[in-house]
């Protein structure tokens, strides 16, 4: 008999256990079914909630972007500005430095081309306006003295940047100097 009763308490016991993991089993799989339904509910309301603060924050990200954009170009363009006014200096430099070159080779031409002129006994151009001059000094003197004006002469005359780039030279030791003449000493007659 006590096994009997034995029996029948871990009969019950089983029973209760069972029955009650039957009830556990129900409350548990309800507390899963709530929260997987308040998971749902949040899901939806965060997916509202987006929808509707979605446009603002879309439109908040083009105004960030357009400002960004702008700093980006404005600084762009300073650096282009920089790199442009830096090539203009190297080029205005280089190109003073060429200018300055040219001038001492076209002197340095003029120079060695009046020499050799020079040595070959060929007259400078002042040298030839120099005698220009003298002619009509000497014609004004004849004139004066008596004689018969003569033909009114065109002399040329050279500008004044290349007379001052010819050097002034001597006339060369080889060429014969002409002396001045004396104009004849011309018979006047006597009124009566």
């Amino acid at each position: 008999m006590v096994k009997k009763i034995q029996k029948s308490t871990a009969a019950k016991k089983s029973a209760k256990s069972t029955a009650t993991a039957a009830a556990g089993n129900g409350a548990l799989s309800g507390a899963i079914r709530e929260s997987a339904q308040q998971i749902w509910l949040a899901g939806l309301g965060a997916f509202s909630k987006a929808q509707e603060e979605g446009g603002k924050v879309f439109e908040t990200l083009v105004k960030e972007g357009l400002t960004i954009q702008r700093k980006t170009q404005s600084v762009a363009e300073e650096r282009i500005n920089e790199a442009t006014s830096r090539v203009s200096h190297m080029a205005s430099d280089i190109s003073s430095k060429a200018a300055g070159q040219w001038d001492k080779l076209e002197t340095l031409f003029e120079e060695r081309v009046a020499k050799a002129l020079g040595k070959l006994g060929v007259p400078s151009a002042r040298d030839i306006e120099g005698l220009l001059e003298r002619i009509d000094s000497l014609t004004s003197q004849v004139q004066s003295l008596g004689g018969q004006p003569a033909p009114v002469r065109k002399t040329a005359k050279r500008p004044a940047r290349a007379a001052a780039k010819t050097p002034v030279k001597a006339a060369s030791s080889s060429a014969p100097k002409a002396a001045p003449r004396k104009a004849p000493a011309r018979k006047v007659a006597k009124p009566a």
